[in-house]
């Protein structure tokens, strides 16, 4: 443990903790960071060769969430250890990876792999900001080559004041979530998420950000100069370096040319002519003696360059671009709604050749979604679901479940539509919007926003308002940062070989999610501030499109959606509707064809298609409940005659005035006339009108009257009160009131 090294700093009014040199020494890179009492465990290591036969970085990112690390066991009765990651840790994982991954070098052919391991959790501080800059330190300490560091914050606001990396209940509080990532001098990749904030409020809270970073990128440097190894100079030789100078020349001359003639405004078209184009730089190349296979390959990989270089010559020299739009022009754009039959809402939106269907699906409060994992726990009542098939981009690809992208772009849109929903106290519903990309030439996580809205709007969710997304580009001049296009409604080849991916949604008022991804090493603040203004001007324009398609929620959900009914209870009665065992909820809910949800301060949601059966439970619900006072009439079925314990004779009738609720009629209380046997006049499953006259709270007993609703004899004279009953004569009789036979109107049996 002699090469253990502590740095610290204070990071926003807490200690912020690197320690190397203690975990993992066999990996490349690798450190433990705490910040208050949250720890997270980082490695980096690189393999021994490059890969061949990959024209991408191979960068694995993974972030592991440990129960253990926040004190819980999985809630499985069949599976305890950690299984596939959730959805959050996937999220973290992605942030991890766009924030390290622009500052590699594109050639770089090796595989690395970064590890972020949370090992405590205080259910304060969040390890997502701990953990990028646990990746950051153990790359920057290892020999891997890599343009870092690079840090991350977090930024909120509270009645008007700035709030660094906050704790959990201070984000719920804030109007605003943003989280940052950035170098000494730039911004490498943001998260954002907010209540309709204004740009000029989200621009300002990213350059409080970034000042803040800057510190820790400091403390990184630090540990970097102390502890950190010399990297690896992966720099081409000089050899290989020739060679592709050799093969560059040979194509040159037949490509420069040809260039323009490929790009098109239909992706097709586009391919099609790459793909003829390759076609006769292969043939050309096969021609030559001094060009191997290898070589060849190497050389139709250059025809990318060169698309990529001359899309980018046409943007910064003549403002125009490889569809023929201007930067600031958004594609085509077509919004419908109510597309499909029988589901519960549906929109349709079109951009250029990006397509996007969204469907909504409405259910009670028990379709929610229960969390459990290391960070999240409860329930979530809106999830929105991205796929993206391979037939939207003309490929063959198998269908095997979402993977990191899809969960991506789907919390992106839910993100940006969460803000405008309604509070469950006013749509108790559980709502699951599924967006499917039919088409794709770019920008389909902002068509599924705008399809979605629409969907929410057609199935009559009464959303605060209409939420649309535009993704926003960067050309730079690579001999001069300071002379760059920011483009409007990138797609294709400029979403993939152009400096930055700004994804920017909101309403009119503000946004609600922002999203960055670059592919240089950082964006200036004044490039953020830029894309945000240009991203409402468009926002603001695809807007209206939708508006045309429809202005506002309908005011109805539709016929094939449930109807959710809210009652509110005394608490103390809940444990009546749910009856022994779940007897009485199982009876309701098969009967009447319903879904009951009850929360513990005795509010009920009755969901069902049925409008009758919702009708009938809610009638059973309320008589289970209902307070039934001394005076009421009911009209009730016999259902038990009850038999004094001594004698043996007939005392009086149980009947039941509601499901739940039932009484006794003393026998001196079902006739005026004096009766033998309660049976001569009443029996089991006989509908009998009576009324209340006593109710005893405390030992849930009614006493009932038959005869005070049947009119009384001619002649009939009432008696005065008797002397209330004061026990045994010494003579062995009684004085006052004889106690009535079998223990009164409330028999101890009842």
């Amino acid at each position: 443990m002699n090469n253990v090294h502590d740095f610290a700093i204070e990071y926003a009014g807490k200690t912020f903790k690197i320690q190397t040199g203690k975990f993992a020494e066999q990996a490349h890179g690798s450190c433990t960071v705490q910040y208050g009492e949250t720890v997270v465990l980082a490695t980096a290591v690189t393999g021994a060769e490059a890969k061949e036969g990959v024209d991408y970085f191979p960068l694995m990112v993974d972030y592991e969430e440990k129960l253990y690390a926040a004190g819980k066991i999985k809630g499985s009765r069949w599976i305890k250890r950690e299984g596939r990651a959730t959805d959050q840790a996937i999220l973290t994982a992605r942030v991890i990876d766009r924030s390290i991954r622009p500052l590699f070098k594109e050639t770089e052919r090796k595989d690395v792999q970064v590890m972020v391991t949370v090992l405590a959790y205080d259910e304060e501080n969040d390890p997502d900001v701990p953990a990028l800059i646990a990746a950051s330190t153990a790359l920057g300490i290892s020999q891997i080559p890599w343009g870092g560091p690079v840090a991350a914050v977090r930024v909120g606001q509270i009645n008007g004041e700035w709030v660094l990396n906050g704790s959990m209940e201070a984000r719920e509080k804030s109007s605003f979530d943003l989280y940052l990532a950035g170098t000494a001098d730039e911004v490498v990749m943001i998260e954002f998420e907010g209540q309709q904030v204004s740009e000029s409020v989200a621009a300002e809270a990213i350059k409080f950000g970034h000042k803040h970073l800057k510190k820790v990128i400091e403390l990184i440097e630090q540990v970097q100069k102390e502890v950190g190894v010399a990297k690896v100079d992966e720099s081409q030789s000089p050899e290989a370096e020739a060679e592709r100078q050799m093969i560059r020349n040979k194509i040159e001359g037949h490509v420069l040319h040809k260039i323009k003639s490929v790009f098109s405004k239909d992706k097709n078209e586009y391919k099609q002519n790459v793909q003829n184009l390759q076609t006769e730089i292969n043939e050309m190349l096969k021609a030559d003696n001094e060009i191997n296979k290898e070589a060849r390959a190497k050389g139709l990989a250059m025809l990318d360059e060169y698309l990529a270089e001359a899309a980018r010559k046409m943007v910064l020299e003549n403002n125009q671009r490889i569809d023929g739009r201007q930067i600031d022009e958004i594609r085509p754009l077509s919004a419908e709604v109510a597309i499909l039959p029988r589901v519960h809402g549906s929109g349709l939106f079109q951009r250029g050749q990006t397509q996007v269907l969204s469907v909504v699906t409405l259910g009670g409060p028990g379709a929610e979604q229960y969390l459990d994992g290391m960070e999240e726990e409860g329930k979530k009542r809106f999830m929105h679901h991205y796929n993206f098939p391979g037939f939207s981009v003309g490929e063959v690809r198998p269908s095997r479940g979402p993977g990191r992208r899809e969960i991506g772009h789907g919390a992106l849109a839910e993100k940006a539509l969460v803000p405008v929903l309604p509070d469950k106290e006013t749509f108790p519903y559980t709502i699951r919007v599924v967006s499917e990309v039919l088409s794709s030439n770019g920008s389909s996580s902002q068509a599924s926003i705008c399809g979605s809205a629409l969907s929410l709007m057609d199935a009559g969710v009464p959303i605060k308002a209409p939420v649309a997304g535009i993704a926003m580009g960067l050309v730079t001049d690579p001999q001069n940062k300071k002379n760059y296009k920011i483009l409007t409604d990138i797609q294709g080849i400029e979403d993939h070989a152009f400096d930055m991916d700004f994804k920017v949604a909101g309403t009119a008022e503000g946004l609600t999610a922002i999203q960055l991804d670059i592919k240089l090493g950082g964006i200036s603040l004044e490039v953020c501030e830029q894309a945000l203004i240009k991203g409402k001007e468009a926002r603001l324009k695809i807007l209206e499109v939708m508006k045309q398609a429809i202005a506002q929620p309908r005011p109805e959900l539709s016929p094939y959606a449930p109807r959710i009914i809210t009652l509110h209870i005394d608490p103390d009665k809940i444990r009546d509707i749910i009856g022994p065992g779940g007897k009485i909820i199982h009876e309701i809910t098969e009967q009447c064809d319903v879904e009951i949800d009850i929360e513990q301060d005795g509010t009920v949601f009755i969901t069902s298609v049925n409008q009758e059966g919702s009708a009938k439970a809610v009638k059973w619900i309320e008589d289970l409940t209902r307070e039934i006072g001394v005076g009421e009439e009911f009209e009730g079925t016999v259902t038990q005659i009850v038999k004094g314990q001594n004698n043996g004779e007939e005392i009086g009738a149980i009947v039941e005035l509601m499901p739940g609720h039932d009484g006794m009629v003393h026998i001196s209380n079902i006739a005026w006339e004096r009766i033998d046997k309660v049976s001569d006049v009443l029996n089991i499953g006989d509908k009998v009108k009576v009324k209340v006259m006593e109710v005893d709270k405390e030992r849930g007993r009614i006493g009932l009257s038959r005869k005070e609703l049947l009119p009384k004899p001619e002649g009939w004279q009432d008696r005065p009160p008797r002397r209330p009953f004061s026990g045994p004569r010494r003579d062995g009789g009684f004085s006052g009131n004889r106690p009535p036979r079998g223990g009164g109107p409330f028999h101890k049996k009842y």
